[in-house]
């Protein structure tokens, strides 16, 4: 061990500056490859985001046709088209 107060050699210096310097560029690395596996995930959540929207959409008008289907059916032109449907005279 080296007594306090004694000079670290050039050799040490260096080898302490490369390996500081090795694992900031990991960490950097590593920091870049969490970046963009967040980036692929937020883009995924969007996609699926507006997948559902879309389906949200497409329910909405279903509903809203059948239920213009239900008043048609109820009143009595609409029971009369059903009705002449059926063979009832």
């Amino acid at each position: 061990m080296s007594k306090k107060g004694e000079r670290i050699s050039e050799e040490k210096a260096k080898r302490i500056a490369v390996g500081a310097t090795v694992a900031g560029v990991l960490l950097i690395i590593f920091l870049v490859i969490i970046l963009i596996v967040q980036f692929v995930q937020i883009g995924v959540a969007n996609a699926k985001k507006d997948n559902l929207d879309n389906l949200i959409d497409e329910y909405e008008r279903a509903v809203e046709q059948g239920q213009e289907d239900l008043d048609y059916y109820r009143s009595g032109e609409g029971l009369y088209y059903y009705a002449r449907q059926y063979g009832f005279k």
